[in-house]
C-alpha cells in the first residue's frame, strides 16, 4: 500500500496579496516577547505545575527580561486563582512586567477573572473564540455572522464587568482562534467588528493574536495572513499585532519569524517550545536566532544551561539533546571534517579579541555568549576524524601532536570508539595515547641508559658531541650499543644501528614542553622511515629534551608489528 493523499487532504488557500513587501524586509528589533508557559504550557503538563512552582517559574521568566507574562486562567481551578492572587498580594509583579490572563467571555467567568486582578497594577485580558470553517461547522454549528456575534458579545460582556478604572489598568487582547485556517477576510472583519466595540487608540491599543492554532501551511502563507491583516485592519497604528506560532508542521520558528517580517509587533510562545500536541513557538530559538544576526534580543539567556536545568525541574519535560543553542550536543561535532574546521577556527580565536567577529565554521555562535563550554565541542565516536582527537589531548591535556601524526591517532581512536560502540570520554583518548604511544611495549626496550657531552675543544672536534651508551633489549636479547653524535637522540640511533633492530631514518621531529615550574616535562614527536619506505609515529615524555627525543624513537619502532 502506498500513501496517496489526493482526495483527502487539500492545500490552504492562497491569500489575495499583491505586491507583498515581507520577503525583502529584516528583522532589525526585538518584538514585545509574551511568555505563554504558565498557562498554554502549564495546560500541555502530564502533571500541571503546582503554586509553589508557577511562582518560581514566574521569577525565572522575569530574570530572564519577559516585560508581558500570561499568568493563567483565573477562573478555570483554585490554584490559578491563588497563584495569581499570590502574585498580586505578595508583589511580585515588578513594576515594568504586565501579567495576561485568558478567559472565556462569559459573564460568571468574566467577573472573576477581574476579581482576581484587584490589586494588579495593570494586566491584560485575553479572550478568544474558535473561528475556522471547521469550528464553525463542527464545533458550534453556527454562521459567520453568528460567530462573529459571539465575539462582540464577549467585549460587551467584559466592559459591562469593569469600571472605568479597570479600564485604564486593563488592555484587551483577542484572538481568532485557529487564526491560521480562517478565511483571511473574515478574520480582518471579526477583528474590526471586536475593535469597534473595545475601541481603542494609539495610545490604549488593543492586541489581536493571530495564531496557527493548528500550522496548517508553509511558513510564507502565514506571512502573507500577517501582512495583509496588518495592510487591511484599520487604524494600524492603534493595534498591536502578535503572533503565537504552535509546531504541527515543525516549522513554528520559521512561521514566526516570517511573520516577523510581515509586521507583526508582539510574540507568544514558551521557553524550549513546550505546549500542546508538536508545542508552541521555541521563544530561546527565535530570541537566539536573532542574537545571533546581530539583533540584541531582550532578553537574557548567557546561562542557557542554568535556564533549560530549571524548565526541566518545573515542567518535568527535558530538553532534546538537538534542540537548538540549549541541547546538550548542540556545540558538539562528531564529523571528522567538522571536528578538524571547529579546531582550526578555535585555534585561531584565541588569538583574537573576544569581540571579533565571530566566523568559527560549524558553530552559529560563540558558546561562552550562553554559557556553554568549549570544552564539550569535540567528542569522539566511530565516525570522528583525526582531528577531534587531536584538539582534545591539546586542550585537556597539553599535547600537541604534529599534523603529520594526526592520521595515526586517528586510526587508533577510531578502532578503539568502534570497538566499544560508544562515544569516547577525553581521559580515555587520553589513555589511548599513552598506551599506543608513550607506553609503548614491543620489541625494543632500554634497560640501562647514560650519555656524555663532549666538549668541541676536548674532542677535537669542531663542533659539541654526545657519546651515548646503553644496554637495549631487542626480541629478549641484550646488547650493549654506544656511538657519538650531534646529540643524544642522535648518537642513539646511531648506536642501535649496530644490533639488529630494523633500520630507520629520522624524516620528522617535533618537541615542545608540557606543565609549568618543577613539574615542567618535555615531549617528543619523531617520525622514522624505514629501509622499505614504511614510516611509523613515536612519542616520549621526560624531565629531559634529550631521553624524550630517545624514548619516542624506541614508541615508533615498538610500532613496527
Amino acid at each position: 500500500m502506498t500513501m496517496n493523499p489526493m482526495g483527502k487532504y487539500a492545500p490552504i488557500a492562497d491569500i489575495p496579496l499583491q505586491n507583498r513587501k515581507w520577503p525583502s524586509q529584516k528583522i532589525t528589533k526585538a518584538p514585545v516577547w509574551c511568555s505563554v508557559d504558565l498557562r498554554d504550557g502549564n495546560q500541555a503538563l502530564v502533571n500541571p505545575m503546582g503554586i509553589e512552582t508557577k511562582l518560581a517559574f514566574f521569577d525565572l521568566l522575569v530574570k530572564l527580561g519577559f516585560k508581558e507574562i500570561e499568568v493563567g486562567f483565573p477562573a478555570a481551578s483554585d490554584t490559578e486563582y491563588e497563584f495569581i492572587r499570590r502574585l498580586i498580594d505578595e508583589n511580585r509583579i515588578p513594576e515594568d512586567v504586565t501579567i495576561q490572563v485568558l478567559c472565556q467571555a462569559r459573564e460568571k467567568l468574566v467577573k472573576k477573572t477581574i476579581e482576581c486582578l484587584k490589586g494588579a497594577p495593570r494586566a491584560i485580558f485575553h479572550i478568544y473564540n474558535s473561528t475556522s470553517p471547521a469550528q464553525r461547522k463542527y464545533t458550534f454549528g453556527k454562521s459567520k455572522e453568528e460567530i462573529k456575534q459571539i465575539a462582540i458579545d464577549g467585549v460587551k460582556c467584559i466592559k459591562s464587568c469593569i469600571s472605568e478604572e479597570d479600564r485604564k489598568r486593563i488592555r484587551l487582547e483577542y484572538s481568532p482562534e485557529s487564526f491560521s485556517m480562517t478565511e483571511i477576510d473574515y478574520a480582518v472583519e471579526i477583528c474590526e467588528a471586536v475593535k469597534a466595540e473595545w475601541g481603542c487608540s494609539a495610545s490604549e491599543k488593543i492586541i489581536f493574536n493571530l495564531p496557527t492554532t493548528v500550522e496548517c501551511s508553509t511558513p510564507n502563507v502565514y506571512a502573507d495572513q500577517i501582512e495583509y491583516f496588518c495592510t487591511h485592519i484599520s487604524d494600524r497604528d492603534s493595534v498591536i499585532v502578535s503572533t503565537h506560532c504552535h509546531n504541527d508542521r515543525g516549522t513554528g520558528v520559521a512561521s514566526c519569524e516570517l511573520g516577523l517580517l510581515a509586521g507583526a509587533d508582539r510574540v507568544e510562545g514558551c521557553l524550549f517550545g513546550n505546549g500542546e500536541r508538536t508545542g508552541n513557538l521555541d521563544i530561546v530559538n527565535v530570541a537566539l536566532n536573532m542574537f545571533s544576526q546581530g539583533v540584541d534580543p531582550e532578553l537574557d539567556f548567557h546561562e542557557i544551561e542554568k535556564v533549560a536545568e530549571l524548565y526541566t525541574e518545573y515542567t518535568g519535560m527535558n530538553v532534546n539533546p538537538r534542540t537548538p543553542y540549549a541541547g546538550e550536543l548542540v556545540f558538539t561535532a562528531f564529523s571528522g571534517s567538522h571536528q578538524d574546521a571547529i579546531r582550526k577556527g578555535m585555534a585561531a580565536r584565541a588569538k583574537m579579541d573576544r569581540n571579533a567577529l565571530w566566523d568559527v565554521p560549524y558553530l552559529l555562535i560563540d558558546p561562552h555568549d550562553i554559557g556553554r563550554q568549549y570544552e564539550g565541542i569535540i567528542r569522539i565516536n566511530s565516525q570522528s576524524g583525526k582531528g577531534g582527537a587531536a584538539y582534545i589531548l591539546e586542550q585537556d591535556y597539553g599535547l600537541t601532536l604534529p599534523k603529520a601524526m594526526h592520521p595515526a591517532l586517528g586510526d587508533v581512536i577510531k578502532h578503539a570508539a568502534d570497538k566499544a560502540q560508544r562515544e569516547l570520554k577525553p581521559a580515555e583518548i587520553y589513555d589511548l595515547f599513552v598506551k599506543q604511544w608513550l607506553e609503548a611495549k614491543g620489541n625494543l626496550e632500554i634497560m640501562d641508559l647514560a650519555e656524555t657531552h663532549l666538549d668541541a675543544k676536548q674532542n677535537s672536534q669542531s663542533e659539541a658531541t654526545t657519546l651515548c651508551r646503553a644496554v637495549v633489549g631487542w626480541k629478549g636479547k641484550q646488547f650493549a650499543i654506544g656511538e657519538k653524535g650531534n646529540g643524544p637522540l642522535d648518537a642513539f640511533a646511531s648506536a642501535l644501528s649496530k644490533t639488529p633492530a630494523p633500520k630507520f631514518s629520522i624524516t620528522a621531529f617535533h618537541e615542545h614542553s608540557i606543565g609549568t615550574g618543577n613539574d615542567t616535562s618535555a615531549v617528543a614527536y619523531v617520525q622514522i622511515t624505514c629501509e622499505n619506505g614504511s614510516q611509523y609515529w613515536g612519542a616520549g615524555k621526560s624531565t629531559s629534551v634529550g631521553r624524550a627525543g630517545i624514548d619516542a624513537v624506541v614508541s615508533a619502532i615498538n610500532q613496527i608489528s
